[in-house]
């Protein structure tokens, strides 16, 4: 197993999870994945290294899949109103066409024949991507929120939630899109309380294989709030169970 992935150290919840996953997913098939947070939780930098590190672990290809690209049109995303939470937690993802495109070829069963997107941004419009095979052992990733939710959670063979604060999360997407940081800002109502309802309804922490509280990936940083794995592929150190955040902080 590596200690780097593109020149970068790989934080040791990373390598002891790609560890673990290439002993526990099913071999001789394709396995689903899924990275599951609130916007910007980290979901994917995250991903973006323990894809690699899962491949180099387990010897077979890793697919990595952003749930962004099966957008809804603006139309869709907006018709409760801009500053809607329930809108941002019910029509933001084209969740027919991540079925149709990902979840029903690349699941048991499927044929291989995926699309990574179906929404243009660009044009703002419905525009499946070119279809793609999908090796017969490949490990898909998935990252994007909502991914615990009804007829999604059951879907995967093993799921991670960043579970990270919503103040935290403000100021990163402050940097990252120059949003108000303080997560209780009037503009910041239609995703943090969006995102509050996604969690009350669906409640990700319980489902979660594991659960993971600041992710990130150069710093050593992250820590592992809860896992209920059962299995440790041998020389892989338990993951530690290190507490959650404050319910104020959530």
């Amino acid at each position: 197993m590596p200690d780097r992935i593109g020149g970068l150290p790989l934080n040791p919840v990373i390598t002891t999870l790609a560890a673990r996953l290439a002993v526990d997913l099913p071999r001789g098939r394709r396995a689903l994945v899924g990275v599951d947070g609130v916007d910007g939780s980290g979901k994917t930098t995250f991903s973006a290294a323990l894809a690699p590190a899962l491949a180099a672990a387990a010897g077979r290809p890793v697919l990595l899949v952003h749930l962004d690209g099966f957008l809804n049109p603006s139309a869709v995303r907006h018709r409760r109103g801009r500053r809607s939470p329930e809108g941002f937690w019910l029509d933001t993802y084209d969740h027919a066409a991540f079925h149709e495109f990902i979840l029903a070829p690349l699941g048991p069963g499927g044929d291989g024949g995926y699309r990574a997107a179906s929404y243009d941004p660009a044009a703002d419009a419905v525009r499946p991507a070119e279809q793609r095979q999908a090796p017969e052992d490949a490990v898909v990733m998935v990252e994007g929120m909502f991914l615990h939710r009804d007829g999604l959670h059951g879907r995967w063979n093993f799921s991670v939630f960043l579970d990270v604060p919503f103040t935290e999360t403000a100021r990163r997407m402050a940097l990252r899109d120059g949003t108000h940081p303080d997560p209780e800002h009037p503009t910041m109502r239609r995703y943090v309380q969006g995102q509050r309802l996604y969690l009350q309804a669906a409640d990700p922490r319980s489902r979660a294989d594991v659960v993971v509280t600041d992710t990130g990936t150069d710093t050593g940083a992250a820590r592992i709030l809860r896992d209920r794995s059962r299995s440790f592929p041998p020389g892989a150190a338990p993951l530690s169970n290190a507490g959650s955040p404050t319910q104020g902080d959530r």
